[in-house]
């Protein structure tokens, strides 16, 4: 009985970590660029853009799709960010705890 106490312990503070952890990701904002930084966004922890700058230079009528192509470049790079963001906040929250083959943590 004592290590159920134990366990259910532990899972309140793992579950205390994980919430703390999600609210920090909500928080949180990356910077993805492209075009060695002519075209950057920021996208929340949630994912939902922010902010967009465009570069004035490419603002040419006929550089329509390099805008484009840059745009979802930038779009990719932050993603990748928060991606990564979110495991490193996730695996901290975990404190190392070992999960059984097969479970992952939400996220």
């Amino acid at each position: 009985m004592t290590d159920l106490m134990g366990l259910m312990k532990q899972a309140q503070a793992m579950q205390q970590k994980m919430t703390e952890a999600q609210e920090k990701l909500a928080a949180s904002q990356v910077i993805g660029e492209a075009g060695a930084g002519l075209v950057t966004m920021t996208l929340s922890g949630k994912g939902e853009m922010r902010a967009l700058s465009i570069d004035p230079s490419l603002l040419d009528p006929t550089e329509g799709e390099v805008i484009e192509d840059l745009v979802m470049a930038a779009h990719n790079d932050a993603k990748r960010k928060m991606d990564a963001l979110q495991q490193e906040v996730m695996k901290e929250a975990a404190g190392g705890l070992q999960l059984p083959p097969g479970m992952s943590m939400p996220g």
